[in-house]
């Protein structure tokens, strides 16, 4: 009896761990666009992009999201940016949490 809850307990947490492994994120977007303003926060900024579309997003970005200070970097007002990451949307706001700086000029 011990060893058939053992087994069934084996399976379950298999079928778990294979099931967490394949979930993927759908949320993830690019974006290239203008900075606009930046507002400085705890662990690193949040940048207000203006897509050639004109749609604003707000574009959070840290040190640990990007993968470590070596991906790491301070964009400025007027810069032109590409960034990917997960994206979300409230009522009126769309954000972004950066996990790659692609390219600034």
């Amino acid at each position: 009896m011990k060893n058939l809850k053992r087994i069934s307990l084996l399976v379950i947490l298999i079928t778990f761990i294979i099931s967490c492994s394949g979930v993927k994120n759908n949320n993830a977007i690019s974006i290239s666009g203008k900075v606009e303003s930046i507002e400085g926060g705890k662990d690193g900024y949040t940048a207000k992009i203006i897509t050639d579309k004109k749609e604003v997003y707000f574009a959070t970005i840290s040190i640990v999201n990007v993968g470590g200070p070596q991906n790491y970097k301070q964009l400025k007002i007027g810069n032109q940016v590409s960034l990917k990451g997960e994206g979300w949307k409230t009522e009126d706001e769309n954000h972004l949490k950066v996990t790659e700086i692609v390219s600034v000029k």
